[in-house]
């Protein structure tokens, strides 16, 4: 199995990733809807505050790779990207278990991100400077830094939409051709 797991902060155009992705035929999983659907399953609304406290909660509980162990069973296909590995103990948990992995760090300035999540309107999205900030450091208290760290590539999304997609294909392609 070919496993490429991204780690990049909110708005840094993880969500473009997995349309390019997916349009290259390969199978993704959002490990950001795995909290989205426990936070529904709790009966609470899909708001900012809402999704960070439950995956809070339950990495304070099971641990800081909960989410990756819970993501497992549904890596079912031959070649999948995931979306939104938060930390170093994610990345641990993926290298443990799958052999063919590349770590894709995604990177945008914190300014671009803020434009960027104030436009998507979505719901968990805080789009208040303060919102922004505080969610930053709540994703880097989790440890994204050290997972960034960890990663084998890196794709930077400072341009257009049409010229991240472009860097997108090419390193997907040039990520999957190595298992040929």
């Amino acid at each position: 199995m070919k496993l490429v797991v991204t780690v990049g902060m909110p708005g840094s155009g993880k969500d473009e990733l997995i349309a390019v992705a997916r349009s290259m035929g390969l199978a993704t999983l959002k490990m950001g809807d795995l909290v989205r659907d426990e936070t529904r399953r709790r009966g609470l609304p899909l708001t900012n505050a809402n999704v960070a406290r439950i995956a809070s909660e339950e990495r304070e509980k099971h641990g800081a790779g909960v989410w990756a162990q819970r993501a497992l069973p549904k890596l079912t296909e031959t070649r999948m990207l995931v979306d939104g590995c938060r930390s170093d103990a994610e990345v641990t948990v993926f290298r443990h278990n799958f052999g063919d992995l590349f770590v894709l760090g995604i990177f945008a300035s914190p300014e671009t991100r803020h434009a960027r999540m104030a436009s998507r309107n979505r719901a968990d999205d805080g789009v208040d400077l303060q919102e922004f900030y505080d969610r930053d450091r709540r994703e880097l208290k989790w440890g994204i830094g050290n997972a960034f760290a960890l990663a084998d590539g890196m794709l930077v999304n400072e341009g257009t939409l049409e010229e991240f997609r472009r860097a997108a294909r090419s390193r997907l392609e040039a990520i999957l051709a190595r298992e040929d």
